[in-house]
């Protein structure tokens, strides 16, 4: 009998990188692959590389190379963003067998089937990854060029999954039992499908799903619109907003080239708390973003107050 071919995953970064990895996952084990633990030894491992930050960059790279540690006779698979901005870096990394940058990697499964292809049979139905929520990707791509990221050079192919494929990949993980899906996306909140926006998107799930609990990922102060916050009457929405500030001062907002005022924030988050009982709002915030004065500093601080 054949020995059957293993394949680690791992993925860094973004709840848009974790429903990815899970897509990849499915498909791996669709194909006849057994999937295992990060941390065990596999004929193939893959990560899903994140390159946000410099940081990301040297994890990607710490972990590609303990990869090779764990699995010397392995092959060791870089995919994503990482992969799409600087693939020649990756294949310098030590032990890198393949570079599988975002425009490709929808072909993962093919290009290593190439390699080592599978020698058992497909799992029987949908695989289920070891968890307790499920990544849903409802979207990617984004054309907004703030000035400190490097997010729209590695996914500038923007693009929403059609709303009766999202319909279909909610119902699947309801039915493998699921409790909680989180949609994500590059900029989900820019949701469009034939005219059907997020808020259309929710609504849709909410009445053709027996989802019990479902999350949106980060949004914009931009995307809040009545329309939205009254779809979280029903209860199964999660009443968590992610609302990138990132500075509370509208001179550093603009230097960022980001499309929102101070003003057009605190409007959104009170529009939130006067709509969604018991609401969370997290967000994020950038200091020291170059050219900050103290005044500037202290704006931001005062705002958070």
């Amino acid at each position: 009998m054949p020995r059957v071919v293993t394949v680690a995953l791992e993925s860094l970064g973004c709840k848009l990188n974790q429903a990815e990895i899970e897509e990849i996952a499915r498909g791996l084990a669709e194909a006849g692959y057994r999937i295992v633990g990060p941390d065990e030894q596999a004929d193939i491992y893959v990560l899903n590389t994140c390159t946000v930050t410099h940081v990301a960059d040297h994890k990607s790279r710490q972990m590609l190379r303990a990869a090779r540690r764990r699995n010397p006779s392995g092959i060791v698979v870089a995919v994503g963003c990482y992969a799409e901005r600087a693939p020649q870096e990756l294949e310098k990394t030590a032990g890198v067998d393949l570079v599988v940058p975002n425009s490709r990697k929808d072909s993962l499964v093919a290009l290593l089937g190439a390699v080592l292809p599978p020698s058992a049979a497909p799992v029987p139905g949908p695989y289920r990854m070891r968890r307790s929520r499920a990544f849903v990707r409802v979207q990617e791509g984004c054309q907004n060029f703030c000035s400190y990221c490097i997010v729209p050079y590695v996914r500038s192919n923007v693009r929403s999954v059609p709303a009766d494929e999202v319909l279909a990949r909610v119902k699947e993980r309801v039915a493998l039992g699921y409790q909680e899906v989180v949609l994500t996306g590059t900029e989900i909140g820019d949701y469009d499908d034939s005219r059907v926006d997020l808020a259309g998107l929710l609504q849709r799930i909410l009445d053709g799903t027996e989802v019990k609990r479902l999350r949106i990922s980060s949004l914009q102060p931009h995307h809040i619109s009545d329309r939205l916050l009254a779809l979280f009457r029903d209860g199964r929405l999660c009443p968590h907003f992610h609302l990138s500030l990132q500075s509370g001062s509208d001179g550093v907002l603009g230097r960022m080239k980001r499309r929102y005022s101070v003003a057009g924030y605190f409007r959104a988050v009170e529009a939130i708390r006067g709509a969604v009982d018991d609401v969370a709002i997290t967000t994020d915030v950038i200091v020291g973003f170059p050219g900050e004065t103290d005044a500037e500093f202290e704006e931001t601080v005062a705002f958070l107050h």
